[in-house]
């Protein structure tokens, strides 16, 4: 392991937890072990953060009792746009990150060695898992931001990230930058570079946002464009519509949409979710849904209680992990609604409970990654 956790005597639960190598055994078997590593978590950061600390005490938490995940207090995403509390040493930071395109306020999150790391180690395990490795060259398509050298954008850094996967023929970045520091959308390019991948007849890879990858979806169902992609290829989402939430259409119509103009089968399209405030990564499964790794926990908050709900009831989504070291974002609770169920509520084969996602849970005027890219669709 080229990263090593910050305390290996104060957080070995943590490291325990986290370096479980099968993303999706033994759900209910690791909860102490879960709830052992927050409760290492919370008393490292209340013991670093000045915030944190006043945070438990605000929300009456007991760092002395025995941990109930439902109690602990959990930060809103928001909060970070707006602040920078490390719990580390500036010295210590090894990666700085932003949530934000080229407009909107951005989120700043900063990462040790560990937290990247150990985040990037539980996105390798899953596409293990999935068979999602492979020593074949491929070709990549990302729709996602071209960038400068040392930009700091999470969604650029992640697809790139992504990219690390499969051996690289060829890749064709979407939202092109320009001159001036502005992105365009680059429709037509986009489809040229689709045919030529098809030509030569090597696995593509597309990540990205899917705003955009539906909008080359219906510009070739248009012009009557029909592609063969080989077999491997494979289609990994991730950022949703926000920005675009009236013109968004249900996911499996996209990937019925990609089976007929791509040839790609239902199998390999697939959606993440995750963020820059908290990067355990949300594979969905082949039934498209996302399950919940042993890594994590997720909570569904009432809009207006903010109380736990029950299986089934939408309210805010709310994740719970011990991985982040650097910053107190062990619980974050998202502007997204959601709903939690049970494993056999599903059907496939993986036996953790999963979420659905509803579209943001009211209005900001904080702009993430998604919303900033789809004001792009405009000038496609």
């Amino acid at each position: 392991m080229s990263y090593q956790i910050p305390n290996a005597e104060q957080l070995k639960k943590v490291k325990e937890l986290c370096e479980i190598e099968s993303p999706y055994d033994n759900f209910e078997k690791t909860q102490s072990l879960f709830e052992e590593a927050m409760l290492e978590n919370i008393h490292w950061h209340s013991e670093r953060n000045q915030f944190y600390k006043n945070f438990l005490n605000l929300n009456k938490f007991d760092i002395t009792q025995e941990i109930n995940l439902k109690t602990i207090p959990a930060v809103i995403a928001t909060f970070f746009k707006r602040n920078e509390i490390c719990s580390v040493d500036k010295s210590d930071i090894s990666l700085h990150l932003t949530s934000s395109g080229t407009t909107g306020q951005k989120s700043q999150m900063f990462f040790d060695a560990w937290t990247i790391g150990s985040a990037q180690e539980m996105v390798a395990k899953i596409f293990k898992h999935y068979d999602w490795i492979s020593d074949k060259p491929v070709n990549y398509l990302l729709y996602t931001y071209e960038t400068e050298a040392d930009s700091k954008l999470g969604t650029a850094y992640t697809d790139h990230f992504l990219a690390s996967f499969a051996p690289t023929q060829n890749v064709e970045i979407a939202l092109k930058l320009g001159q001036s520091g502005s992105h365009r959308f680059d429709l037509h390019g986009t489809i040229k570079a689709l045919e030529k991948f098809n030509e030569e007849k090597l696995p593509v890879r597309i990540f990205g946002f899917p705003a955009f990858f539906h909008a080359t979806l219906v510009e070739m169902d248009r012009r009557n464009i029909r592609l063969n992609l080989d077999d491997e290829s494979l289609v990994f989402l991730g950022g949703g519509w926000k920005g675009l939430a009236d013109q968004q259409v249900d996911k499996r119509e996209t990937y019925k949409l990609a089976t007929k103009v791509l040839g790609i089968p239902d199998h390999r399209l697939r959606d993440g979710f995750g963020s820059v405030e908290h990067c355990i990564p949300y594979v969905e499964c082949e039934n498209h849904e996302f399950h919940i790794p042993v890594w994590s926990r997720v909570e569904i908050l009432d809009v207006k209680t903010r109380k736990p709900l029950a299986m089934g009831e939408k309210g805010f989504l709310t994740l719970i992990s011990p991985y982040i070291t650097s910053v107190a974002a062990n619980a974050v609770m998202m502007t997204d609604k959601a709903s939690l169920h049970e494993a056999n509520e599903c059907g496939c084969k993986t036996k953790t409970p999963f979420f659905r996602l509803y579209g943001r849970a009211g209005v900001s005027k904080s702009k993430s990654c998604a919303v900033a890219a789809s004001e792009l669709l405009g000038g496609a």
